[in-house]
């Protein structure tokens, strides 16, 4: 941008005595000041959508203005780092680039590698703290039986009729039950044995899951 710099000192020449040449304004003198006004004037932006060059400066307003003030790069580096303050977590689904390269602020570490996030419980001791870990991909079921038991040896026991008598004599014949035996088996110490569940094997247990690059700001 190019300051206006004047060439000719006019109000001297009121002090200079009558007769001399330079008390005189001349014609070459008017035409070069109007020049270097004309040169100064045409190197300054417009008010109406100016274009700039070179790097101008501009005023820098505090965070939370909502003005129409102009957002100086230092008013935007200021408003991310209220948005990731020390402690927070980046997320980025599509480049492992660390956030101090992409953002242009802070001291960053990767964070949470193999594990996913859960929101803080004070009232369940697993999840009372932040950046408490626990769990385990291979906390699998393994293959297991449910037994009902050792019923021991033992006796089955059942009543055997031999058959029926009948009443001689009158229309009707009256039944009455023939003499019973009982009869009786053993049974050997056994078990009885329910089906085979579950299934045993390296991560068999893990939840639905999406792999993205995490980020800690430290600093």
């Amino acid at each position: 941008m190019t300051a206006y710099v004047k060439s000719t000192n006019f109000a001297s020449k009121d002090s200079l005595a009558s007769g001399n040449p330079l008390k005189i304004v001349k014609g070459t003198e008017i035409d070069i000041e109007f020049n270097n006004i004309a040169t100064a004037v045409d190197s300054k932006a417009d008010t109406t959508s100016p274009t700039f060059s070179g790097i101008p400066l501009a005023p820098t307003a505090a965070v939370g203005n909502n003005s129409t003030q102009l957002a100086t790069t230092a008013f935007v580096t200021t408003a991310m780092q209220a948005l990731y303050p020390v402690g927070s977590i980046y997320i980025n689904a599509g480049v492992t680039t660390n956030p101090a390269t992409l953002l242009g602020f802070g001291t960053w570490a990767a964070f949470g590698a193999g594990r996913v996030m859960v929101g803080l419980n004070g009232s369940d001791t697993l999840f009372d703290a932040l950046e408490e870990t626990g769990g385990s991909k291979d906390a699998i079921v393994v293959s297991h039986t449910h037994t009902l038991g050792a019923a021991g040896a033992h006796n089955h026991t059942y009543q055997q009729y031999n058959g029926w008598n009948y009443l001689d004599g009158g229309p009707l014949q009256t039944p009455i039950a023939s003499t019973s035996s009982q009869n009786t088996s053993s049974v050997a110490d056994h078990t009885h044995t329910i089906d085979t569940v579950g299934s045993s094997g390296t991560n068999a247990n893990l939840q639905p899951y999406i792999t993205v690059a995490m980020w800690k700001r430290t600093a």
